[in-house]
């Protein structure tokens, strides 16, 4: 007597891939904005007193600004 046996294994894997690569890119955009974010800061900060008063800026408006700046990166 033969037994034969039949394994299906039909995995949807058109999913997987495209789930991963979403992934990797949500973390490639945030790593960034994150670089768009301290770049913006640090310039901010190098900026004297006077600078700001010239662009109607002040210290507390950095945050501000840098997020605003970070959200512009795609």
């Amino acid at each position: 007597m033969n037994m034969t046996y039949f394994t299906d294994t039909n995995v949807a894997v058109s999913t997987q891939p495209s789930r991963i690569a979403a992934l990797f890119n949500a973390i490639a955009v945030k790593m960034r904005q994150r670089k768009a974010y301290r770049q913006t800061y640090n310039e901010l900060c190098t900026m004297t007193s006077r600078d700001l008063t010239d662009l109607g800026m002040s210290r507390a408006d950095f945050r501000r600004l840098s997020k605003e700046a970070a959200e512009m990166v795609k």
